[in-house]
């Protein structure tokens, strides 16, 4: 594809995806100097990385996960801030009557499952953080996620909570604020916080690509310097977080003021971590490649240090 051209002036392109830790990334527009900022909600981090790599947009909020499946699969992606961690929760069936953080229980499930030739059916977005989380955290636990129990995928998180309503799954990994929505409704009941193992609570990252950097470095860095004044206003102002939810989703309040029980703001890029989830993802077959080589080439710290006044070191290199 040839490189695309910008006129002067032009916007840039921001792609986020419909997520309570994602969603605040709406705010960036009106927080945005020396840039027009034109934001767009996806269905989900999938559908924002297919938008940058086809290059609809200029800058993506996507997971972790997304980057690293991005650089496997030959992608051209710059990390150039982080945003919003966390998010995660997996909620089981009522049905199952399985006990908050009980492993042996949910063990016992499913080994029950397997010998009825029954496998329970355990639910994520594939290809988002929620599903890396999960499948991390009970390889911890020595469940195989691809043998012990039979996986659903469910694409658009929205659809989690009629999935378990209808009896379709036994567990689902989801993403606020849909986690906190199915609570409220007794759709589901807390399992765990999926953050015990190589990836935490790691979540999202603002990405773009090499030619937007050389053809509009001023304009990345604007950006970046939007999501930074955006980062900070949703920590010392939740209410506006809370809003920015409701607006987006039209879900009530009071789950928009839950979810962010499960969401840490943070514009830091964690490279440490990075390396690790990209391990971890190389394990479970998640990916083809190692490419751990390529985190350090394609982090560029240089638009975070120059809003932030710190160093790389400072900011999770």
């Amino acid at each position: 594809m040839p490189e695309r051209s910008w006129a002067d002036g032009a916007p840039i392109k921001l792609g986020y995806a419909k997520c309570a830790h994602c969603l605040p990334m709406a705010l960036t527009p009106g927080l945005a100097q020396g840039v027009t900022i034109e934001a767009t909600g996806f269905n989900s981090g999938n559908d924002v990385l297919t938008a940058l790599v086809s290059k609809s947009i200029d800058v993506a909020q996507v997971t972790y996960l997304h980057y690293v499946t991005a650089l496997d699969k030959g992608f051209d992606v710059v990390a150039i801030s982080g945003e919003v961690n966390g998010g995660s929760e997996c909620l089981s069936a009522p049905a199952l009557n399985l006990p908050k953080g009980d492993w042996t229980a949910f063990k016992a499930l499913i080994e029950k499952g397997k010998a009825a030739g029954s496998p329970l059916k355990v639910a994520a977005s594939r290809g988002n953080a929620q599903d890396i989380h999960m499948r991390g955290a009970f390889a911890k636990q020595g469940i195989d996620v691809n043998k012990d129990v039979q996986f659903v995928n469910i694409p658009n998180p929205s659809d989690h909570i009629a999935a378990l309503r209808r009896g379709e799954i036994d567990m689902v990994c989801s993403v606020e604020p849909f986690a906190s929505q199915i609570r409220a409704a007794g759709a589901g009941n807390s399992f765990v916080l999926p953050y015990d193992q190589a990836a935490g609570n790691l979540t999202n990252i603002i990405v773009t690509r090499s030619d937007v950097i050389a053809a509009r470095r001023a304009d990345v860095q604007a950006t970046v310097a939007a999501v930074v004044a955006m980062v900070d206003k949703i920590k010392a102002d939740r209410s506006v977080w809370a809003d920015v939810i409701v607006k987006q989703t039209g879900l009530d309040k009071t789950i928009a003021q839950a979810a962010l029980d499960n969401a840490f703001p943070d514009y830091a890029i964690h490279k440490p971590e990075t390396i690790a989830i990209a391990k971890m993802m190389k394990d479970l077959k998640y990916v083809a490649t190692d490419v751990t080589p390529l985190i350090d080439k394609t982090s560029d710290y240089t638009f975070l240090e120059a809003v932030t006044k710190r160093s790389k070191n400072e900011l999770g290199y």
